[in-house]
């Protein structure tokens, strides 16, 4: 691979290296609100080393890409206002995002990613014009921008859709395998049962986080070891499919393992997520390899940069950068606080270990989904006593609370019933109002969010509510973009605050227990918090 010369750059103007130091700004600002979700979320672990292949892709732009710049003509600084133009409304819309939800917030972080990969595009194409000749106008400067993008969290609906439809893909799949082995397996949800054991096909294990991985690494090795068109397409659209499989093995060998009896819940577990992830990025970059050998690519002419040529892009770029500047000011001078410091309420006390006529049953267990949910904080107590009719009423009350600033909405709204129970094998049931304003001991509840559910021989009512900072999120459509802007106007700029999330589910109708002294006292008692 023969790299192309670089070709001769003019000195930048003043206002040209204003316009570097404003986006490297930008830039830094969200490496700093992704950084922890870069630390602590294994699906975007690769963010941390996002800044680096940044510079790194830049770099190798000008050292071995084509050396295309761009003529200063009214076509580029049309689409450079057009991209500065949609960069600020996006910006702006994170912002609002921001007021409704939290920075924390998936969808807040999807946007802003968006924005800042506009507006970068914005400034490569100043800088890759004629007069500036900083940056050519190539694949692997593309490519170095729009990565950025895959470093954000997913928006929390298609994340949940994509997970649960791995998960669902990744368990009848493996199924079917079994059956082709002539292994006895029968599937429940997300579940595999197996003569000796069952296994669960978690979030984790899904696949989310290897595609994710696969095809960011994809993207960089198309930039950064192939050179011809066709090659570059070969490697990206071979990411996706490299990494389902590979998952797919990986979910079969440990469901072969634990049919033999192997603890496959810590070190199987972790070890071959991590294999996966390693001979998945070996075998892409191999196949990037092999067909970048033998590759050649003739550096493109180009024409000597015009001598002592205004610069006339920078005006537009520095006046858009500046305004996105101050909209990142602004949200964040007015969404931003440091949270006082409010004791922990007694959620043991909330949700009564005794109750008259009630048979009451604390689960013990709660602590394994500790680390999932990021807080300890939990209670789950089931009550249950013989109907009128001679069956038996069973009623369970579930709290979970975090602190101000101790989890982020997003991981809160992602653990709801809508999430999480279809992959346990709940099936969810038509249900034709979705919120309903329930009342207990005559005092009318804030809308709750409704929904019905069936395990088989087991149907379930399930009433859901989320509070945040004292107030109520509602659930119209919990992934709707419009419906959380519809928030942020109504709600102003937010703040972190604590939050709780209550769920009672039975096996009866709302009415057929809402005058029972027990959850009186239980509603009195979060009446404080919101409800």
């Amino acid at each position: 691979m023969k790299p192309a010369s670089l070709s001769p750059r003019p000195s930048l103007f003043p206002l040209a290296r204003i316009n570097l130091a404003l986006l490297a700004v930008l830039i830094t600002a969200f490496s700093m609100l992704l950084w922890p979700q870069w630390r602590h979320n294994p699906e975007l672990s690769h963010g941390l080393f996002m800044p680096l292949i940044f510079l790194l892709l830049l770099h190798e732009s000008r050292a071995a890409g084509p050396a295309r710049y761009l003529p200063a003509r009214g076509a580029t600084t049309v689409a450079l206002a057009g991209l500065l133009a949609a960069g600020l409304a996006a910006l702006a819309t994170g912002g609002l995002f921001t007021a409704a939800l939290d920075w924390s917030h998936a969808l807040v972080g999807f946007t802003l990613a968006f924005a800042l990969v506009l507006i970068l595009l914005a400034g490569w194409l100043a800088f890759a014009s004629e007069p500036a000749r900083l940056v050519p106008f190539n694949w692997i400067s593309f490519t170095a921008i729009f990565l950025w993008l895959l470093c954000a969290p997913i928006p929390p609906g298609t994340y949940m859709r994509l997970t649960l439809g791995l998960q669902l893909w990744v368990t009848r799949s493996v199924l079917a395998t079994l059956h082709l082995f002539g292994i006895a397996a029968i599937r429940d949800g997300n579940l595999i049962e197996l003569a000796g054991s069952t296994v669960g096909v978690e979030e984790a294990c899904s696949g989310v986080r290897s595609l994710i991985s696969c095809v960011f690494a994809g993207f960089f090795f198309s930039a950064a070891l192939v050179r011809r068109p066709w090659s570059r397409v070969v490697v990206i659209a071979l990411a996706a499919p490299l990494a389902l499989a590979m998952n797919f093995f990986r979910s079969l060998t440990l469901t072969l393992l634990a049919d033999r009896g192997v603890d496959i819940s810590h070190t199987w577990h972790d070890a071959t997520g991590y294999a996966v992830l390693g001979l998945t990025a070996l075998l892409l970059g191999g196949l990037a390899w092999l067909l970048a050998r033998g590759e050649t690519t003739e550096p493109l002419a180009s024409s000597a940069p015009v001598a002592h040529a205004p610069q006339a892009l920078q005006p537009w770029l520095a006046a858009g950068l500046a305004l996105a500047v101050a909209l990142v000011i602004l949200f964040a001078a007015n969404t931003r606080r440091t949270p006082p410091a409010a004791p922990v309420p007694d959620l043991a006390a909330m949700v009564p270990a005794h109750a008259d006529g009630w048979k009451v049953q604390t689960t013990t267990d709660l602590y394994r989904f500790a680390d999932t949910l990021q807080t300890d904080h939990l209670i789950q107590r089931t009550y249950s006593k013989p109907a009128s009719d001679g069956s038996l009423q069973q009623i369970i009350i579930y709290i979970a609370y975090w602190s101000a600033g101790q989890a982020p909405v997003s991981l809160v709204a992602s653990h709801t019933p809508d999430a999480c129970w279809p992959g346990a094998g709940w099936v969810p049931e038509p249900n034709r109002d979705a919120r309903v304003n329930l009342v207990v001991a005559g005092r009318v509840l804030p809308a709750a969010e409704s929904r019905i559910f069936n395990g088989g021989a087991y149907p379930q009512h399930v009433w859901f509510w989320h509070l945040y900072d004292g107030r109520l999120i509602a659930y119209e459509d919990p992934h709707s973009p419009r419906e959380l802007l519809r928030l942020a106007w109504h709600y102003g700029f937010g703040h972190e605050g604590e939050q709780f999330f209550v769920r009672i589910s039975g096996n009866c109708d709302w009415a057929a227990f809402a005058d029972d002294p027990l959850f009186r006292d239980v509603f009195a008692q979060l009446q404080p918090y919101g409800l």
